[in-house]
């Protein structure tokens, strides 16, 4: 089954998909909306042209395993994201990710806008592939 993978933010969401088989994340692009309703339709639009069979929304929370602001955002959002697409929507802790993905694009030298532009994509597929990792290993995910 193909997972899509959601980096949600304030202006921008990052969103990845995996392959049938479930072993490789590979960026699908950054979403570029405030209005979670009108969020959650775009990617359930994003949903039934991948056929996608399940969601995973990053769940951000502090390197102390506490939740704040944006972790409840996430929550609410998740709530959205089930009633609108009617897919299961599974939280995964998303600490580290966005540390990583400027990791990832310090080492190819991207930079400027194109960096903006695609940094929540190649943290949606950072959090997709750990997730999938995870999977193959038989560990659950950590939530």
């Amino acid at each position: 089954m193909k997972i899509l993978s959601v980096d949600l933010g304030l202006v921008r969401t990052g969103i990845a998909i995996s392959d049938i088989g479930e072993l490789l994340a590979s960026p699908v692009g950054v979403l570029k909306e405030v209005d979670k309703e009108k969020l959650a339709d775009k990617i359930l639009n994003i949903c039934n042209e991948k056929k996608v069979g399940k969601i995973v929304l990053g769940l951000p929370k502090n390197m102390d395993g506490t939740e704040g602001e944006s972790a409840k955002r996430s929550r609410e959002f998740k709530e959205t994201l089930e009633r609108i697409t009617n897919i299961e929507v599974v939280l995964v802790d998303e600490r580290g990710t966005t540390i990583t993905a400027h990791n990832y694009l310090n080492m190819s030298d991207t930079r400027g806008k194109k960096r903006k532009n695609i940094i929540d994509s190649v943290a949606a597929t950072i959090i997709l592939q750990n997730y999938l990792d995870s999977k193959k290993s038989n560990k659950e995910p950590i939530y």
